[in-house]
């Protein structure tokens, strides 16, 4: 009997226990013959019940995919088989307290404070694609039957947690990460070659531990969020959480070479605020320009009303910019739209972009419910959205280029959808070029699949 502990258990949040695949799935419209790839869904879907109290952070990883090709598309799901997944599952029960309670530190299972749970993003780099969690290092995922190949510690060097939104740069086939953990004041930083070779590795020290869950890359830096939700010991010690947020302390921005040190880091301050996801950065002569959802505060943890309060209301598009001769730090919202989950044609990372895709979040509702999807266009800051309907539902989705596209904006806008009414989900196409005008194809899931977090298409 599954014991009910969070919301987050129940209804198309809580998880599905069976793995799928299925061909030839009903397509309403027409699937477009130059879209050919695999969508693919990672989230939390909890194995077992939990130990105390369960947080969305918490669950499983579970990978949803469906391969589209010659117009016909197909279905398969498969949980990310980390070793604290097989633990447990050998144990028929829970091991591990999750992200709202306390770890057993006196007597760890197998040795090992936390699970990976592998739940949170997905990363292509090297013909490889990589199950994410920011708090250890990335699962390699092999396609196309998602099996688990294990964890990756690219050759021995990483030793560190590594960043559930690493960034890919499609020129130079590098890929650029950072990892942080709550409790020490520093955060390691790297390189990791198309080789896969990690050939830069350093360590940059912080005034105060922080959450600090993305970051953006340009062509030659990248852009540290040293944001001012803080983890400090004193607050655990008066009883209180310790992850905070703290709304007299800046918001800093680090900007480094990317291939630099800690030396190199100039740090431009502005008013305290949270990012959960950025857009892209990009240069502009001697300014950097950095585009993200801005959250006027944060808490995970639902400890301060207020800060829940701010986080719940969503965060809004703005564009902060850098001028490196200056010294200057500006912000600018573009919108008033309550959105977050922001995407952008990957193969721009780092370069500039005209367009950007974002989940629309829905006012007035007991959960965080995506109810459409907006898209950018930053270079006229106008914007256009899809609203999926009455009771219906979604998430992240994620630009598909045209086999054979060469703009930015000649492709398709994929995600799944799910009707609260019927109980039916669904995976939806636009067209990116004309969001507002609804999909041109809706293709029928198998099964419900559950509300999760990030997404990526994987061209065939």
């Amino acid at each position: 009997m599954q014991i009910v502990t969070s919301a987050y258990l129940e209804g198309n949040w809580g998880p599905v226990h069976d793995e799928l695949d299925v061909s030839d799935l009903h397509v309403e419209g027409e699937l477009p013959k130059d879209l050919r790839g695999t969508f693919l869904r990672i989230g939390p879907n909890a194995q077992f019940a939990p130990i105390g109290r369960y947080h969305f952070f918490d669950g499983d990883g579970m990978v949803h995919a469906v391969r589209v090709e010659d117009g016909r598309a197909s279905y398969q799901n498969r949980w990310v088989r980390t070793k604290g997944f097989q633990y447990e599952r050998e144990a028929g029960r829970a091991l591990w307290t999750g992200f709202a309670e306390p770890p057993n530190v006196a007597d760890p299972p197998h040795g090992m404070m936390y699970k990976n749970v592998a739940n949170t993003a997905l990363a292509q780099h090297a013909s490889r694609l990589y199950a994410t969690w920011e708090g250890d290092a990335p699962h390699e995922i092999r396609l196309p039957g998602l099996e688990t190949v294990g964890q990756d510690d690219f050759g021995g060097r990483l030793d560190y947690p590594f960043t559930a939104h690493p960034k890919v740069d499609a020129v130079t086939g590098e890929m650029i990460f950072f990892g942080y953990t709550l409790w020490l004041p520093y955060i390691k930083y790297g390189v990791i070659g198309p080789d896969r070779r990690l050939d830069h590795y350093v360590e940059i020290p912080l005034d105060v531990p922080v959450m600090m869950h993305d970051f953006a890359v340009t062509e030659h830096f990248s852009i540290l969020l040293h944001l001012p939700y803080t983890f400090r010991m004193e607050r655990m010690e008066r009883g209180q959480v310790p992850l905070a947020f703290e709304p007299d302390r800046p918001a800093r921005f680090g900007i480094m070479p990317r291939r630099g040190d800690a030396s190199q880091v100039r740090w431009f301050e502005l008013p305290a605020c949270f990012i959960f996801h950025v857009w892209n950065a990009y240069e502009e002569g001697s300014r950097v320009v950095l585009l993200a959802s801005r959250f006027a505060g944060t808490d995970v943890m639902g400890a301060s009303p207020e800060a829940t309060k701010l986080d719940y209301e969503g965060g809004r598009a703005w564009r902060f910019t850098f001028d490196l001769e200056t010294g200057e730090a500006r912000e600018e919202q573009l919108d008033d739209a309550q959105v977050d989950f922001t995407r952008i044609d990957d193969r721009l990372t780092g370069r500039k972009n005209r367009f950007g895709t974002a989940a629309h979040f829905a006012r007035g509702t007991e959960m965080p419910f995506v109810d459409g999807v907006t898209r950018y266009d930053f270079e006229r800051n106008r914007s256009e959205k899809h609203l999926f309907g009455k009771n219906r539902y979604g998430g992240e989705m994620v630009f598909a280029p045209r086999e054979g596209a060469t703009r930015e904006d000649d492709g398709y806008v994929v995600g799944f959808v799910h009707d609260e009414g019927t109980g039916q989900s669904e995976m939806i196409v636009l067209d990116a070029r004309e969001v507002s005008r609804g999909p041109v194809a809706r293709v029928r899931m198998p099964r419900r699949v559950p509300y999760g977090f990030h997404a990526a298409w994987v061209p065939a």
